[in-house]
C-alpha cells in the first residue's frame, strides 16, 4: 500500500477516533451511561460494530468498550523512518474509523433526533435519511440478493458542477446501481447538487443522500453489513465471512470528488476492508495491485465522464441488460421466421453482397459499453428491395475476457439476430446472410438495432466473460472490405489452433445445435479433424462454449466404441445424435459422403457433391453464385440437403475442413477433388498445397478444374485425364 495513503488514512482515524471520545465524553456527561443509543427501528444496534466485532451498543456506556477497542487497534502515526508494511495498519484504521463514526452518528440521533428523516423520501427541508431502518433494509436489501440491484457506488464530495453530477448519478441509475452519498467538498455535497439540478433523489430513485458529512459513510457500509447478516445468513461477529460476502456479493465501490482529506482516506482504507475499491477525480497516490478487493484499490485522476466505466471495470461488476429495446417483437418465438421476394427491404451478404461479421477484443479504454455506430448508408437512407455490403463488428474488452472466447460469441450473433421479428439471419463469419422486412421497417427497425440487440443479449448470456460491448455497421463497401480483410487473416489463425490434435486420440467431441431452428433434425458434433460445416467452431471453440455456459449448444459428447473407424462412426455419438434430433437421425459417418453422411444446414460454408463420370468429388463454397458440375447451384444445393438431412452423394462441411486430414477419407479424401470455384481455390491455396504434399501431389491444385475450365462433368473430364487427375486411378467412387 502506497505509504502516502497510509499515512493519511491513519491520520484520518486518529482523528476520528478522537472526535469520537470527545463526543462520546460531553454525551456521557450530559446523559449518563444508561442512555438508550442505536439507529431507529433496526435490531442491528450499530450495525457495523456488531457485525465485524459482534459487540452490541445499546446504551451509551456500552461506547466505552469500543472506544477502548479502537484506541487497542489504532496504528501509530507513520513516520519517516518507519518501514513497516503499510497494508494491515492501514486497513485496521480503516476499520474502527467506522466503529467511531458509528459511535458519532448514533450521538447526533440522541442529540438531535430529527436531524435524519425516517422512511424513504425526502422533503423539501431535509434531504437527510440517514441509517435506512429494518423496513427499508428488507425491501431494498433483497435486490443486492437477487441481482436487481447489483451493488452501490459510495459518494464523498461533490462534482465540478450540478450537471456533471446529474450525468454521473443518471449513469450509475442505468446500471441499476443505488448512490450512497455523504460529505462535502468546498461546502457543496453531491445529493444537494442533484437536487438543484433538478433529479429526484430518495431511495425510490436509488439516490440516497445519508448525510451531510464524511460520517454518513458509516451508513452505507452499515447497509452492506446488515445485508451479509440479514441475507447471507451470516452471524455478528464472523467478521471474515461478512467481508468475503460483500467482496463477492455486493458489487460496491467508493466514489471520491473533490480534495481527498484525511478523513476520506481512513473512510476509503475502511471500505477496502469489505472489497470495495476506491475510484477519485483527483490526483491522489494509486493502489493497483489486486490483494483485498477484486482488482485495483485505488484508481485515481479518472475523468467525470469515464468514472462510472471506470468503476465499474475496477469493481468486476458486470451490467445485465434486461430487456432489449428495440422496436419489433423479440424473442425465439420468430428464430424460424423466413423474410421472402416482396417482402425483402433490404438483402446484405449470401453471395449478393460482402458480409462479415467479426468479434474482437479491445482494451478496456476502447471500449464505450452500449456504444452503436451504423457507418455508412441506415436503412432510412435506402429504398425498399435494396442491396447493402455489410460488416458487424463486434468489440469487447473485459478483465476475463481472452481470444478463445471470441467465436464464441461470434456465433451467437446468428440466432440473436433471428430473434427480432421480421429479421432472417443465416451464416456465419464472411458468409453471412440477412435480410430485413418491410414491415419491420414500418415499425421502426434500423441498423442499429442489431448492434442494440447484440449489447443487451450478449451482456446478459455472457457477461461474465466481459466487462464493455461495442458494436459497429459498416455498409459502405470500402469499410466492409477492410473488415473482411482484417477478419479473415483471424480466422485463419483460429483454424490452424487446432492443427496437431487428432480425432483418434480425442475421446470426447462436441455437440452444435444453434441451427436447429432452421434445419430441426439437423446435429453438428465437431471433432478436432472435422470442423463445424458452418465455419465458425472448431473443437477447441466448442470446448470453451460449453466452459462458458455449460447447459448451451456446445455439448461433450463422449465418442464410444468404434462401429466403423473408416467412416468415421461412434456408438457414442450415435447415441447422442438419436437424442438430440428428436429420434429422426440414428447415426451418420463423420469421413464418408457416400455412405450415410453426416446431415446439414443452410449454414454450411460449402457443399460438396459426387461426380460419377469423374469418379471424384466437386465442392462449391457458398460465395460462388454461378453453376457447378453436379448440375445446381450452391442455393439449389443447400436448399435440397440443408434441411437437417444425411444425403448420400452430398454434403456440408467449412472449407478449412477441405484441407483436414479426415476429410472424405472414407472415398479417397482430398484426393478425390476434381472441381471447385476459383476463389475458393485462392482462398485456401496455401493450405491445400501444404495437404497435397503431404499425399504426395504437391501440384494437386493445378489439376484441379474450376469454371473456366467447364461447368459440366463433360467439359471437365477431359482436363482431369489431360493432367492425369489422381482420381481417375482411384477405385469407383459409387461401387
Amino acid at each position: 500500500m502506497s505509504k502516502i495513503i497510509a499515512s493519511a488514512a491513519i491520520r484520518g482515524a486518529h482523528k476520528i477516533v478522537d472526535r469520537a471520545e470527545k463526543k462520546w465524553q460531553e454525551a456521557m456527561d450530559k446523559w449518563g451511561a444508561k442512555e438508550p443509543v442505536g439507529f431507529p427501528n433496526t435490531a442491528y444496534y450499530l450495525p457495523i460494530i456488531y457485525g465485524i466485532s459482534g459487540m452490541k451498543v445499546e446504551k451509551l456506556g456500552d461506547m466505552e468498550t469500543v472506544l477502548k477497542k479502537c484506541q487497542a487497534l489504532l496504528p501509530p502515526l507513520v513516520k519517516a523512518e518507519h518501514h513497516l508494511p503499510y497494508l494491515g495498519p492501514a486497513l485496521d484504521a480503516g476499520m474502527i474509523t467506522f466503529w467511531a463514526e458509528e459511535c458519532l452518528e448514533a450521538i447526533r440521533y440522541l442529540e438531535n433526533p430529527d436531524f435524519y428523516l425516517r422512511g424513504e423520501d425526502v422533503t423539501e427541508d431535509n434531504i437527510w435519511l440517514g441509517a435506512a431502518d429494518d423496513v427499508i433494509m428488507r425491501k431494498r436489501g433483497v435486490e443486492f440478493v437477487d441481482g436487481t440491484a447489483p451493488g452501490f457506488a459510495a459518494i464523498l464530495g461533490a462534482a465540478p458542477t450540478p450537471e456533471i453530477a446529474k450525468d454521473i448519478a443518471e449513469e450509475l441509475q442505468k446500471k441499476n446501481l443505488y448512490v450512497f452519498m455523504a460529505s462535502q467538498h468546498n461546502g457543496v455535497r453531491f445529493s444537494e447538487q442533484l437536487v438543484k439540478a433538478g433529479v429526484q433523489i430518495g431511495w425510490g430513485t436509488r439516490l440516497v443522500s445519508f448525510g451531510p458529512d464524511t460520517s454518513a459513510t458509516v451508513f452505507a457500509m452499515g447497509f452492506a453489513t446488515r445485508a451479509a447478516m440479514s441475507f447471507g445468513g451470516i452471524e455478528a461477529g464472523d467478521y471474515r465471512k461478512i467481508l468475503i460476502y460483500n467482496k463477492d456479493r455486493v458489487f460496491a465501490f467508493a466514489m471520491t470528488m473533490g480534495d481527498v482529506t484525511d478523513e476520506w482516506y481512513a473512510n476509503g482504507a475502511g471500505a477496502i476492508n469489505w472489497g470495495f475499491p476506491v475510484i477519485a477525480d483527483t490526483p491522489i497516490p494509486q493502489i493497483l495491485p489486486t490483494g483485498i478487493a477484486t482488482y485495483e484499490h485505488v484508481v485515481s485522476n479518472i475523468p467525470h465522464d469515464e468514472i462510472v466505466a471506470k468503476a465499474i471495470e475496477v469493481r468486476g461488476l458486470k451490467v445485465t441488460v434486461t430487456e432489449v429495446p428495440i422496436p419489433v417483437s423479440f424473442g425465439p418465438a420468430f428464430e424460424g421466421e423466413r423474410v421472402r421476394g416482396d417482402d425483402i427491404y433490404l438483402e446484405a451478404g449470401g453471395g449478393r453482397t460482402h458480409m462479415v461479421e467479426w468479434v474482437t477484443t479491445k482494451n478496456m479504454d476502447e471500449v464505450e459499453d452500449g456504444r452503436v455506430e451504423v457507418i455508412g448508408p441506415e436503412l432510412a437512407d435506402i429504398q425498399a428491395g435494396s442491396r447493402l455490403p455489410l460488416a458487424i463488428a463486434v468489440e469487447v474488452a473485459g478483465r476475463e475476457m481472452q481470444d478463445d472466447f471470441e467465436p464464441i460469441l461470434e456465433r451467437q450473433i446468428h440466432h440473436l439476430i433471428n430473434y427480432a421479428q421480421g429479421v432472417m439471419h443465416i451464416g456465419q463469419r464472411d458468409i453471412a446472410w440477412i435480410r430485413i422486412s418491410k414491415q419491420a421497417v414500418e415499425k421502426g427497425f434500423k441498423l442499429e438495432h442489431i448492434g442494440v440487440i447484440l449489447h443487451a443479449k450478449l451482456h446478459q448470456d455472457f457477461g461474465r466473460i466481459f466487462d464493455k460491448i461495442q458494436v459497429k455497421l459498416y455498409t459502405r463497401e470500402e469499410d466492409v472490405n477492410k473488415v473482411l480483410e482484417k477478419a479473415r487473416e483471424v480466422y485463419r489463425t483460429r483454424d490452424e489452433r487446432i492443427e496437431g490434435m487428432t480425432d483418434e486420440t480425442t475421446e470426447t467431441y462436441y455437440s452444435c445445435t444453434l441451427c436447429q431452428s432452421f434445419a430441426p433434425s439437423h446435429v453438428c458434433v465437431i471433432s478436432p479433424e472435422r470442423t463445424g460445416l458452418c465455419g465458425s467452431y472448431n473443437w477447441m471453440d466448442c470446448k470453451a462454449a460449453f466452459e462458458i455456459n455449460p447447459t448451451g449448444p456446445n455439448q461433450p459428447v463422449p465418442k464410444g466404441e468404434p462401429i466403423d473407424e473408416k467412416l468415421g462412426q461412434w456408438k457414442g455419438v450415435n447415441e447422442f445424435v438419436l437424442k438430440t434430433s428428436r429420434g429422426k437421425i440414428d447415426h451418420y459417418n463423420f469421413y464418408s459422403i457416400v455412405n450415410d453422411p453426416m446431415t446439414t444446414c443452410g449454414c454450411c460454408e460449402a457443399i460438396a457433391a459426387v461426380l460419377p463420370m469423374c469418379n471424384g468429388v466437386m465442392t462449391v463454397n457458398r460465395d460462388y453464385t454461378g453453376e457447378t458440375p453436379c448440375g445446381m447451384k450452391f442455393t439449389t444445393l443447400a436448399g435440397t440437403i440443408g434441411g437437417g438431412l444425411s444425403t448420400p452423394g452430398f454434403v456440408g462441411h467449412g472449407k478449412y475442413n477441405i484441407t483436414q486430414r479426415k476429410f472424405l477419407a472414407a472415398e479417397g479424401g482430398l484426393l478425390r477433388m476434381v472441381w471447385m470455384p476459383k476463389i475458393l481455390k485462392e482462398e485456401i491455396g496455401e493450405r491445400f498445397k501444404a495437404r497435397a504434399t503431404e499425399l504426395g501431389v504437391p501440384d494437386l491444385l493445378d489439376r484441379i478444374a474450376d469454371e473456366t475450365v467447364g461447368i459440366t462433368e463433360d467439359a471437365i473430364l477431359p482436363f482431369l485425364q489431360e493432367k492425369q487427375h489422381p482420381a481417375l486411378k482411384l477405385d469407383p467412387i459409387l461401387g
